[in-house]
């Protein structure tokens, strides 16, 4: 079972910081330059691409590391399966409270006709953040991955 799931995880969890690293090179950049009504447009986009792959690729990485972490062959690669389902976890979480209610939100305002106080309600200072700190955990998670399959050969 190792043997199939292990290059699993690994995929599943490189297309997730893959995702997440072009969220940081282009995508993000990008809309934190836009002006609000072009910003509302293109985040409303964007929120509406990555579903359900995302979710699949970030849970499919956190159970099946859980998974090796509790019956893989190897104490190390156990080890790193442990590190890496932890660091998959706080990368669901911070979706799940950070950026996805920004992200649903965002789909219901009218980039026509944006709400009066939209200066203040503008997500881009907390949303950004929050999106970094996601990709820098996925791709810590990457690295503990592979080198957790590294062990097993």
């Amino acid at each position: 079972m190792t043997a199939l799931l292990a290059p699993l995880v690994v995929l599943l969890n490189g297309l997730a910081a893959g995702v997440l690293l072009g969220t940081q090179l282009g995508g993000w950049p990008l809309l934190a330059a836009l002006p609000p009504d072009r910003y509302v447009h293109a985040h409303a986009f964007f929120a509406t691409r990555y579903d359900p792959a995302m979710p699949i690729c970030l849970l499919g990485t956190l159970v099946g590391d859980l998974v090796l972490a509790v019956g893989g062959p190897q104490g190390l690669a156990r080890g790193l399966c442990l590190v890496a389902a932890l660091l998959a976890a706080a990368t669901v979480v911070i979706s799940i409270t950070k950026n996805v209610p920004v992200n649903k939100w965002i789909r219901t305002i009218d980039p026509e006709n944006l709400p009066a106080n939209f200066a203040e309600l503008d997500p881009r200072g907390t949303w950004g953040p929050w999106n970094r700190r996601r990709s820098v955990l996925a791709l810590l998670a990457l690295a503990a991955n592979c080198a957790a399959l590294s062990a097993l050969l």
